[in-house]
């Protein structure tokens, strides 16, 4: 009677752990060996209950995939993500990554341009202006996606 309970347990455990972890894919950073900041946004969404696999790559061959997913110079941050059809460039949030994937909005991704003081991975929250997490469309426009502050 013991391991059966047992086993149920085990059963009931497996069954409660982040939807995250079952429903979503792996997120797929590129970044620099050097860039600390990258890696505390990467322990940020590992956090939130993401799968990530993150790359160190050389600087010119990051610039070159921010050029094959066509990411505007001025939308760029210091990393880049792939999600799913999603690209997130930059210090987006967890809970946008959450949103964007409960949403599928037609969009080819989210972007946190530059590299603010109060966005996950950077001095965090409190530690510098507010910040946008912008939507990127297909046609490159981009719109709010989220504030934060």
């Amino acid at each position: 009677m013991k391991r059966r309970s047992f086993l149920y347990s085990v059963a009931a455990l497996s069954l409660t752990g982040p939807a995250l972890a079952y429903d979503n894919p792996v997120i797929k950073v590129y970044k620099t060996a050097t860039c600390g900041c990258c890696t505390a946004w990467v322990e940020h969404v590992r956090l939130a209950g993401f799968s990530v696999e993150a790359q160190n790559v050389d600087q010119d061959a990051l610039n070159a995939f921010k050029d094959s997913l066509q990411i505007a110079p001025d939308l760029a941050g210091c990393h880049t993500a792939v999600f799913g059809d999603y690209f997130i460039e930059g210090h987006v949030p967890a809970s946008d990554i959450e949103r964007i994937w409960a949403k599928k909005p037609t969009a080819r991704g989210l972007t946190v341009p530059g590299m603010p003081m109060s966005s996950p991975g950077m001095a965090g929250p409190g530690a510098g202006d507010s910040f946008d997490t912008l939507l990127v469309r297909s046609d490159g426009s981009t719109s709010v996606f989220a504030s934060h502050s």
